[in-house]
């Protein structure tokens, strides 16, 4: 019995050592709920208490340095819905489907789907018009139709299209950025999304009484570039005319900076896209065929018009690099400006390097080689350097590094990493290595600003939806590469090759431009590069502007005939914007044909008529009435108020003509300025012209006729430049 009684207390003390181990992993259990998991628990049954609709924040603009507007983001609406609500409605989910689908141009099928299935919230459809968001508020009020929401959205919209496309990127149908800026600054320009909470049951339907809790978005920050949109514009379209003049089949690229503090104020790439419709067909693709937002429809968009050949695409630079062998040279001293050269075959490794110019320079200071841009100097120069040295400036000048300007797809240079003697001598004037655009114009942008390599950067501040300014991005200095003395130095050189060397078809009037040319042969047999880098004013810089085209299959490939010009053309335009004072030499003056209102003669006699056009720099023909001065002006061309050149002619008429005199327009390629006056003067008509140098181009071609007294335009090349 004792026995017995024993086993009983061992089984009742097992039990309740098992009773204690249960409760004491129950208290823990509930412990570690309560205290650990209590958080998340709470977010569970609140979540599962409340229905939420998501408010999206208004996505912060993007403007340019002068507040004009490059990305807004403009109202639309969203129409959601909550299937266990609608479910509550005495009309037939059918019949829902069916008139929903109807105001909202979707499938039938797509609506009922969302409106059926067995959730609280599903998107029936986005970024809607706000006429169309109220015919859906006027059914549903009508039909009484419960668990249909209609709230604000936003949705992104660029006023200026393709303008500085490549910069401003785009976003997409969730309102994220993808590329660009929208992409580089997406975590501040998205904001914070708000919601609309209501108590619901635990099958989702709302609760009797119930409080709805708003939670106000927060609006995105509006991005302030350093883009000039003035400054973009003339860069892009005068890229845009080199293209098309010299048929360039690679794309091309122009990009405008401030040397003084590294602000990027253009910043283009050819072929470029809308940014209203960034998956739309690229040029030459049939839209009727299309689909952008295919696999095979993106990845033919990244390799043509979404392609920033400014920052994603690598080049050999050519001449244009010439400039940084002879910083370095200077720099070191083993070379001045006045030292002794001559550009005759060097040999390297076996490979004769010849000057590009057939008829070689011969001797000449080293002032002069870097005008004619004869290679065998700069192998020479570079010899003297030594590998050592002079790759230690091609770090310097940050050739080895990104710039980090913050674009996606920044491309890294390809540079020898154990450099031979032939390497030097090619890369002496800038072949057999490869940088990016935006690493040669920064630096370009050090030796216009004394020394100091800078950092680029495309965006200038962050401002809150009160226009203050929330945060500011502030130049930065990566490191001084030379000394002033040698940039000061090099600066005057370098103005010597536009104002006597190969880039003089940048040369400007009133402006004293720095610069150099380059003409760069790829892998690929028969494809050239065309480039010219560039400062001004060459005293003072406050821009660089580089232009690259690649490719070009027109009738020269040469950087110093077709590239040259246009970076000359953005130039002009972009410090006559800038209200940079001209300030004209003896050289320019005697070039000069100054634009001029014509005078009414009309009524006058033709001694009146002369002495007034006389005393407005221009000349006279007469028509009629043969000598006779006494006679009245009845007529003349061109019309009273009209702009030509100084010197042009004025057709005067003693007799009221019928019809306009006619004559035809003689042929003017290949001659000077001073001969293609001439020929135009002879048979009355007018000139006015574009460039320095030898005829290249008419605006009326020959034989065709023209009224007399009308204006034919003439552009000018220099012709004997690299």
């Amino acid at each position: 019995m004792a026995g017995l009684n024993l086993l009983i207390k061992k089984r009742l003390l097992f039990i309740l050592f098992i009773i204690s181990i249960l409760m004491l992993a129950l208290l823990l259990r509930v412990a570690w709920i309560q205290i650990v998991q209590g958080d998340w628990f709470q977010r569970l049954a609140f979540e599962q208490q409340t229905s939420g609709l998501v408010i999206n924040p208004k996505r912060g603009g993007i403007f340019d340095r002068n507040g004009k507007e490059m990305a807004i983001s403009a109202s639309v609406e969203t129409i959601s819905a909550n299937p266990q609500e609608v479910r509550k409605s005495k009309l037939d989910s059918d019949i829902i489907a069916q008139e929903l689908s109807q105001i909202l141009g979707v499938s039938k099928d797509d609506v009922l789907k969302r409106i059926t299935k067995a959730s609280r919230y599903e998107i029936i459809k986005t970024k809607v018009d706000k006429e169309i968001g109220d015919k859906v508020r006027k059914w549903k009020q009508e039909k009484k139709v419960p668990g249909i929401y209609i709230y604000e959205d936003t949705k992104r919209f660029y006023p200026n299209r393709n303008l500085a496309a490549h910069v401003i990127g785009f976003t997409g149908a969730d309102n994220q950025g993808i590329d660009g800026v929208e992409k580089m600054m997406d975590q501040y320009l998205k904001g914070t999304p708000g919601k609309i909470l209501s108590e619901v049951d635990a099958g989702g339907r709302g609760l009797p009484f119930r409080e709805e809790k708003h939670i106000a978005p927060q609006d995105g920050l509006n991005v302030v570039l350093t883009i000039d949109e003035t400054i973009q514009y003339f860069a892009q379209k005068a890229l845009e005319r080199a293209v098309d003049d010299n048929k360039v089949i690679g794309g091309a690229a122009a990009i405008v900076m401030d040397p003084r503090n590294g602000e990027i104020l253009a910043l283009v790439s050819k072929p470029d896209f809308d940014l209203n419709d960034p998956f739309g067909p690229p040029p030459g693709v049939d839209p009727k065929t299309w689909n952008g937002r295919s696999e095979e429809g993106v990845s033919r968009l990244q390799k043509t018009v979404w392609r920033d050949k400014a920052v994603v695409d690598t080049y050999e630079p050519g001449s244009t690099f010439k400039a940084f062998t002879s910083a370095a040279a200077l720099e070191e001293k083993v070379i001045r400006p006045d030292s002794p050269v001559n550009d005759f075959t060097v040999t390297v490794g076996g490979w004769k390097i010849n000057c590009w110019k057939p008829n070689a320079h011969g001797n000449e200071t080293f002032t002069q080689g870097v005008y004619n841009s004869c290679n065998p100097v700069f192998v020479r120069v570079a010899q003297s350097l030594g590998i050592d040295r002079f790759y230690k400036y091609m770090r310097a000048f940050g050739f080895y590094e990104k710039t980090n300007l913050g674009l996606s797809g920044e491309a890294t240079s390809i540079i020898h990493p154990k450099p031979t003697e032939v390497d030097m001598a090619s890369a002496s004037f800038g072949q057999r290595f490869q940088i990016t655009p935006i690493q040669l114009i920064s630096g370009y942008a050090a030796i216009a600003n004394g020394g100091k390599l800078l950092r680029p950067h495309i965006v200038k501040e962050l401002s809150d939806t009160g226009g203050n300014v929330v945060r500011k991005f502030e130049p930065e200095v990566i490191r001084n590469v030379i000394s002033k003395q040698t940039a000061e130095t090099l600066r005057i050189i370098l103005e010597g090759v536009v104002s006597e060397g190969t880039g003089s078809n940048a040369y400007i009037k009133g402006y004293r431009v720095a610069g150099k040319t380059g003409t760069s042969q790829t892998t690929t047999p028969g494809r050239y590069i065309a480039s010219f880098a560039a400062f001004a004013p060459a005293e003072n810089p406050v821009i660089c502007v580089l232009v690259v085209l690649d490719h070009p299959t027109g009738e020269t490939y040469y950087g110093g005939q077709i590239a040259a010009p246009v970076a000359g053309r953005i130039v002009e335009d972009t410090l006559n914007y800038l209200n940079i004072e001209r300030k004209y030499t003896e050289k320019d003056k005697e070039l000069m044909m100054l634009p001029v209102y014509v005078p009414d003669v009309r009524n006058k006699t033709v001694e009146e008529a002369k002495k007034i056009l006389s005393d407005f720099g221009l000349v006279y023909k007469l028509e009629g009435n043969g000598d006779n001065k006494a006679a009245l002006v009845m007529e003349q061309t061109p019309k009273p108020n009209a702009s030509i050149p100084e010197k042009s002619v004025v057709i005067l008429y003693t007799y009221k003509p019928v019809k306009e005199i006619m004559v035809k327009v003689p042929d003017l390629l290949n001659k000077t300025i001073s001969e293609a006056t001439q020929a135009l003067n002879d048979v009355g008509l007018n000139i006015r012209v574009n460039g320095l140098g030898t005829a290249v181009k008419q605006s009326v071609k020959p034989g065709n006729e023209l009224p007399k007294g009308e204006t034919v335009v003439i552009d000018f090349r220099y012709l004997d430049t690299e």
